[in-house]
């Protein structure tokens, strides 16, 4: 009779990290629940963290390395070996290396998953600047705003540990339902804090959620968010709102600041957020007369014209009404002792930047285009890889992505993957990139995986114990380390394996790993106010309100509001053939961007992409509730469910995002019915990081079957 058990985990069914209890009969995982005992997410878990036995065990799992033996798209592979493909794949990039130089490798990976700082690693070690990824979309733009403000990320504080709870909740562009995790903290710690909060804001295009119960409502328009932060600053700065000794104290540049914001009053603000300036006006009032107060940001903040700017002027808000690092306000969280390369967060030497060698780094596709894009632009990147200008990559690896329906510009990622010489791809399924590979690498999903696990901006640790082995599935950090050896780069990877790094990386806190998954977890000892004593991690020590670095630059060095390229306001003409403002990119319940479409109780939830419909808007169209509609933008049209709802205001529209169906026909997978990326082309970017502004686009919606109006 098998033994039944139960073991303390964290789960990584998206970037964010729950605690949680994998059940086990034997040595089958039953299933996974939630962790009563949790500091964080308190015994709640998503559907998509229910759902991880379905995952692991699911008929289309890749469980062998595969060789590609027919022509690209044909899905024909050969079974071989992992020393076949590792050596394969190290001989390659040898000899590409040898004959044209390591630039000529490229490398991306997807969200900020366990791997993050070893793919970059291994970039630069092989010394390729290279390296692409959707960073410079989701959650970079805040932290390096924070780091050039703060130097910190900051949390907001719905825990509790300085025995108070935040006044004032602001939810700005952060569907906390949806969200869970993954920006910091667990939607379920933010739901108790509001239920006990005073005053909550929300901030945000859509009606999610807390929207119903807030004391304020701010429904602006998609992407204007910059300018509604600068009319607040204003509110705050003008009524003598902030906190004066803070202000004096731990900040510079504020005077500076006072006579920047003067012109951006709500009434400068109103006509472009669609607000009214009073309510602008009490909004600023409520947040700055209620402390502690914290705000929960989102990833709506990162893809907009403005997103550093946007961030820093959220951040300079908080500072100066006294909120950071107050108990109850935005945390900067201390870390455990003794967890070496804890995270990118917190440590930049896990990316590896000091083994890229000098001459390689100016050798980047995009030409250092965008200052604080943490990587290559992705669009610069594969429109280069289509034109050869400045040259054309060799060879590409991609670790945990599928670029051709999370990226925009999609006809140059797929022209650009059909032109490259050599091209691997790890992941847990096949999917309409990895039918364009050459290598395929079955990848373990975290039940598989031994780890030291970083949770919510380091400010403690989790173990996670491997529990299952599927096939000859391998961890990716295991992949890159047996590679590293393969190609001499051990000053980088000095480990002989996985297991080996993780005992390294608790060397300092005197534990093994076993003994840290007996312990469960390591925990820093959160202090508030540390600025008081050991002032800011910034250059001048300070709160820097103004950013010399920026100024350096010949950037910005205070916030300003920048138009998104494709709106109303900014195109004008062609608003008139295109109505419609399209948002996309909110976060979907049951998947995790592109992930999840495979599993059953998942596309149960959510069997169809959806685009929120107005019923206002809906009725002028001859669109009923559940009709399959045409989006349509200058660069394509892709098809959608309609689901009507008032959660939108009547000229946007919203769509989901990432969308294949993995029961069509390979190769394409039905990629190109239903994927917003399409309906995005080259367009003006944030001229600080890159990004591109898909909150705030332009669109029309016409019934299927119909000709376009």
């Amino acid at each position: 009779m098998s033994e039944k058990r139960v073991v303390k985990s964290a789960c990584r069914m998206c970037h964010g990290v729950c605690q949680v209890l994998v059940h086990l009969d034997g040595d089958r995982v039953i299933k996974v629940t939630g962790d009563p005992d949790s500091l964080t997410s308190k015994g709640y878990l998503c559907p998509k963290g229910a759902a991880s036995p379905e995952l692991l065990y699911h008929p289309d799992r890749l469980k062998y390395p595969l060789r590609r033996a027919g022509q690209r798209g044909e899905n024909k592979w050969q079974r071989i070996s992992w020393d076949e493909a590792l050596d394969e794949m190290a001989a390659r990039l040898t000899m590409i290396k040898k004959d044209s130089g390591s630039e000529y490798f490229g490398m991306m990976q997807g969200t900020g998953r366990p791997y993050t700082g070893f793919t970059t690693r291994f970039a630069n070690a092989f010394g390729t600047p290279n390296f692409t990824g959707v960073a410079h979309l989701c959650y970079f733009p805040r932290w390096i705003a924070s780091l050039g403000t703060l130097g910190q990320l900051p949390v907001a504080d719905v825990y509790g540990f300085g025995n108070r709870g935040p006044e004032c909740i602001v939810i700005w562009g952060c569907n906390i339902t949806h969200t869970g995790a993954s920006d910091g903290m667990c939607g379920g710690r933010v739901e108790r804090a509001l239920r006990q909060a005073k005053k909550i804001i929300v901030i945000d295009p859509r009606r999610i959620g807390p929207a119903d119960r807030a004391d304020h409502w701010l429904q602006l328009r998609p992407g204007t968010d910059g300018a509604l932060a600068l009319a607040m600053l204003h509110v705050v700065i003008a009524e003598e709102l902030y906190d004066h000794e803070f202000v004096e104290k731990y900040t510079n540049g504020f005077e500076k600041l006072r006579v920047h914001v003067r012109p951006f009053t709500p009434e400068w603000a109103a006509p472009i957020t669609r607000l009214k300036a009073d309510d602008i006006r009490a909004a600023a009032r409520t947040y700055a007369g209620a402390r502690p107060a914290c705000i929960q940001w989102g990833n709506a903040l990162d893809m907009s014209m403005s997103n550093y700017q946007t961030a820093r002027a959220i951040l300079i808000l908080s500072g100066i009404c006294g909120n950071i690092d107050a108990p109850g306000g935005d945390a900067l969280w201390v870390a455990p002792e003794g967890i070496k390369q804890r995270s990118i967060f917190r440590n930049l030497e896990v990316a590896g930047l000091q083994f890229l060698p000098p001459e390689k780094a100016g050798r980047r596709l995009d030409g250092g285009r965008f200052p604080l894009c943490p990587a290559v632009h992705p669009p610069t990147f594969w429109r280069s890889i289509v034109s050869g200008d400045p040259y054309r990559l060799r060879a590409f690896w991609v670790v945990g992505s599928n670029p051709l329906t999370t990226m925009t510009n999609t006809a140059d990622v797929e022209a650009g993957l059909k032109l490259l010489e050599y091209t691997v791809v790890s992941e847990i399924f096949m999917t309409p990139t990895a039918q364009l590979a050459d290598l395929v690498l079955p990848a373990a999903s975290w039940l598989e995986q031994d780890e030291v696990v970083n949770i919510h901006k380091i400010w403690c640790v989790l173990a996670r114990k491997k529990v299952a082995q599927i096939g000859e599935t391998m961890d990716d950090r295991e992949i890159i380390i047996q590679l590293a050896r393969r190609l001499g780069l051990t000053e980088a990877f000095p480990w002989k394996n996985y297991r080996e790094y993780l005992e390294w990386v608790l060397e300092d806190a005197s534990l093994t790993f076993e003994e840290f998954c007996e312990r469960g977890m390591l925990a820093g000892e959160q202090r508030y106010y540390k600025y008081k004593t050991q002032g800011f991690e910034t250059p001048s020590g300070k709160l820097e309100i103004y950013n010399g670095m920026m100024a350096i630059l010949g950037r910005d060095p205070l916030p300003v509001y920048r138009e998104p390229p494709l709106t109303p306001v900014s195109a004008p003409e062609l608003a008139k053939e295109y109505p419609l403002i399209l948002t996309t990119g909110a976060k979907i319940r049951a998947f995790f961007h592109s992930e999840g479409r495979q599993i059953e109780s998942l596309r149960k939830a959510n069997p169809d992409p959806l685009v929120e419909v107005h019923p206002q808007t809906a009725s002028s169209l001859g669109i009923r509730d559940g009709d399959w509609v045409f989006i349509e933008t200058p660069h394509g049209k892709v098809k959608m469910r309609a689901k009507l709802t008032g959660i939108v205001a009547p000229d946007v529209v919203s769509a989901q995002h990432a969308w294949w169906f993995p029961e069509q026909a390979p190769p394409d997978y039905g990629y190109q019915q239903s994927n917003v990326n399409l309906l995005f082309g080259p367009m003006a970017y944030d001229p600080d990081t890159g990004s591109e502004s898909l909150r705030s686009a332009l669109c029309r919606v016409y019934p299927e079957g119909e000709s376009k109006p």
